[in-house]
């Protein structure tokens, strides 16, 4: 049995277990949400970590994106960015290589990885047939699948599957005369094969297939956005409704066979329409963990989008949503590199916790409440450690003029929390001396 029907069954399992620990929540009441698909504990049976859970009532998780590119492949940098991402305390990692020997990057990645895992398998595909100097047209459903069992094989705990990509929601889409199109590579590359061959998407109507690999090795099905909107003047529209009433359906049928679920949204939306964004989907994936990627409220920040992604991620996660994916200052412009992972992961791990203070997650305002005691302490030590980014606050102290003073060189001897400590003091040996 998976973990989903040992829950519905009653059973307390191992991975439910070590969530309730870790995240302070009652067995009972994890194990109903499991249950009921509200939380999902991605965990291949061949990949052997401490289980994390994502879903209702549990602190917002991130993910970061590594892996090759046709034109860059280098692993050991890759390897590099898995250590900084599990170093800053990254909930997920998605290996998205497209160059190399994608089996052996993906085997290096895994063996290293204490956390989530996934991958999006149909990049694997294409990437084997261009090798063989082969088109997309030329994939096959069995080829697809053959990928699938085999990065299950390996361990991968989720898989993105863009499995509302249909004839269906293209011709949605064809009719809406979009800005920007599909920008989602899986969802271009089904479309792609699927105009081809004149077929529907494999993924979707060999659905039963697919959920047979994923229960066979308790792989977490990630139901990607394929035709999520790339611009904000697409957000919303009737192409990424259809897609998304799609996904409802086929959460349904993987939960009756045993398998969890995720949701992947979009994508490029303006503020105003992030609320309404995450309450459609889960009330239309039936309360479904939300996976966001983004959302980026605006079009206009190349250079700068970890911090679009961060204002959107922190809207989502205080309206509900469950999971953040990073975007780093590289997005739209190239390859990120190491320091550029860095300062995605921060931005989503600050987005994520700012929606953990509006949602009320266990421990979150704590947090805050501590380390603005260490403030009020002008305890730097203090402060260093309890950041989310402890390096990076350590290194621009050092930069300070007055680095090793209680004040720093900011408002020097004019800082209002030393005056004040400095009151405070006075006042209070007044008061022992009796004085008014």
């Amino acid at each position: 049995m998976t973990i989903l029907e040992r829950a519905r069954k009653g059973e307390i399992t191992e991975e439910i277990r070590a969530v309730s620990e870790e995240e302070g929540i009652e067995l009972g009441t994890l194990r109903e949400r499991v249950a009921r698909g509200e939380v999902v504990i991605p965990r291949n049976v061949h990949h052997h970590f401490r289980p994390r859970g994502i879903g209702k009532g549990l602190r917002t998780k991130t993910n970061a994106n590594i892996g090759t590119s046709p034109d860059h492949q280098d692993l050991d940098e890759e390897l590099e960015k898995l250590r900084v991402a599990q170093e800053l305390g990254i909930d997920s990692i998605m290996d998205l290589s497209t160059g190399g020997d994608l089996d052996r990057i993906r085997k290096e990645i895994l063996s290293r990885c204490e956390v989530i895992f996934g991958t999006v398998p149909i990049y694997q595909v294409v990437c084997e047939l261009s090798r063989k100097r082969q088109p997309i047209e030329k994939m096959t459903a069995d080829m697809l699948f053959d990928v699938i069992d085999r990065q299950g094989s390996d361990g991968v705990d989720f898989i993105t599957v863009h499995c509302g990509v249909t004839k269906e929601s293209i011709a949605k889409l064809e009719k809406e005369g979009r800005v920007a199109g599909i920008v989602s590579r899986g969802g271009s590359i089904l479309a792609s094969w699927m105009a081809s061959n004149d077929m529907e998407n494999p993924l979707y109507e060999e659905f039963d297939r697919l959920l047979e690999i994923a229960r066979k090795y308790e792989m977490t099905l990630s139901l990607g956005d394929g035709l999520r909107p790339g611009a904000i003047a697409d957000a919303s529209d009737t192409a990424q409704m259809a897609e998304l009433l799609i996904l409802g359906e086929l959460t349904r049928r993987a939960r009756e066979a045993g398998v969890q679920v995720m949701i992947e949204g979009p994508g490029h939306v303006p503020i105003d329409q992030i609320e309404a964004n995450v309450r459609m989907e889960k009330r239309i994936c039936d309360g479904a963990p939300f996976y966001v990627l983004g959302p980026l409220p605006t079009d206009i920040a190349p250079g700068y989008d970890h911090i679009t992604s961060a204002i959107g991620g922190a809207i989502s996660a205080a309206c509900g949503a469950d999971f953040l994916c990073y975007v780093t200052p590289a997005e739209h412009l190239r390859l990120p590199t190491i320091e550029d992972v860095r300062e995605g992961i921060v931005a989503s791990l600050i987005a994520a916790h700012c929606g953990d203070i509006a949602k009320g997650v266990r421990g979150a305002q704590e947090r805050d409440r501590k380390f603005s005691t260490m403030r009020k302490r002008l305890d730097w030590e203090g402060m260093y450690k309890g950041a989310l980014d402890p390096r990076k606050a350590r290194e621009y102290r050092m930069m300070s003029e007055d680095y090793g003073k209680d004040i720093c060189s900011m408002c020097g001897p004019f800082c209002a929390i030393h005056i004040d400590n400095v009151k405070t003091s006075r006042d209070r040996k007044k008061a022992v001396r009796g004085e008014g």
